[in-house]
């Protein structure tokens, strides 16, 4: 279904973007500023003048993309049994997946090398409990339920030291990691640039939806192999916390997700398959993308050979 020559890469997908480094870091810092909860500014006026400037860019940069993946959803079934069978295939199929970077993060990657993925991976986290509560604004009864069983888990059910992100954020605490914008390559800040895109824009929701589907879908294969990289490398059970639970309960989130949330929006308006697909896609080309690049970068030196034609 995804096979034969793969789309461009991002980075040329479109020439009204002709340095990808500068907007995503751009857009990730105003990502930043603008989720962040302060206090009124006497400026506001000129903010909202400068957000202006940046949602008219965020969005060129969306809409670039979603024709850049048109060719992949233009035959998605419409029917909601049809389209979850569909979806489902992306975790087989879908593109990135099966990356041989996470076998040789599982089984030869130094403590090193897993630290600087790591660093990337945290500075590229757009928070997964804050894109739940956002993109279930309006949404029908039956899927916001479900968005809601989702974002309680991810607050660990009502226990502080159970919450995900500050578990992943202990997490790279405990491994002196220090994760910023500026130094994170731009492929891992376009994957957060897009799913905040997707959760801050209403007209986005049914691409948020698929977005974080899709991560439920396909992480848990992922997440296991870092964990038992940490293992391998004599990191405690304790700071593995947060990729040994999702190596488990995402599993269960994504057939809920798929049933309780997919097939009733889809059975309520069939053109919202095209959108949850589109947001699929799209997530899982920003993932491919950042294990390309985290491969040029971490093998480098380990397969020299590999690297020196590209």
């Amino acid at each position: 279904m995804f096979g034969g020559e793969r789309l461009s890469r991002l980075g040329d997908f479109s020439p009204q973007f002709p340095d990808a480094d500068a907007l995503h870091k751009g857009l990730a810092h105003w990502n930043h500023h603008r989720l962040s909860p302060r206090a009124p500014a006497v400026d506001w006026r000129e903010e909202l003048i400068d957000e202006g400037k940046m949602r008219r860019l965020e969005g060129e940069f969306i809409e670039a993309f979603r024709d850049h993946v048109a060719p992949l959803v233009d035959e998605v079934p419409q029917d909601a049994e049809g389209f979850v069978a569909w979806f489902e295939t992306l975790k087989d199929h879908g593109p990135g997946q099966w990356d041989p970077l996470f076998d040789w993060l599982e089984g030869a990657a130094s403590f090193e090398d897993l630290k600087w993925f790591l660093t990337q991976e945290a500075a590229g986290e757009a928070g997964f409990d804050d894109l739940v509560a956002l993109t279930q604004v309006k949404v029908s009864d039956r899927a916001k339920l479900e968005l809601a069983r989702n974002y309680w888990d991810e607050m660990g059910r009502g226990n502080a030291k159970g919450m995900h992100g500050p578990m992943l954020s202990r997490t790279t605490a405990t491994l002196g990691l220090t994760p910023t914008i500026d130094t994170t390559l731009w492929q891992s800040l376009c994957l957060a640039n897009t799913m905040t895109a997707f959760a801050t824009t209403r007209r986005y929701a049914w691409h948020s939806i698929g977005a974080l589907g899709v991560v439920e879908l396909t992480a848990p294969t992922r997440v296991a192999c870092v964990d038992a990289g940490l293992k391998r490398v004599g990191v405690s059970p304790e700071a593995r916390k947060y990729f040994a639970l999702h190596a488990q309960l995402d599993i269960e989130h994504s057939k809920a997700w798929n049933a309780e949330a997919l097939i009733p929006l889809v059975s309520e308006d069939p053109s919202r398959a095209r959108f949850i697909a589109e947001g699929a896609i799209m997530r899982l080309i920003c993932g491919e993308q950042c294990f390309d690049t985290y491969r040029a970068h971490l093998w480098a030196h380990t397969h020299p050979l590999v690297y020196a034609a590209e």
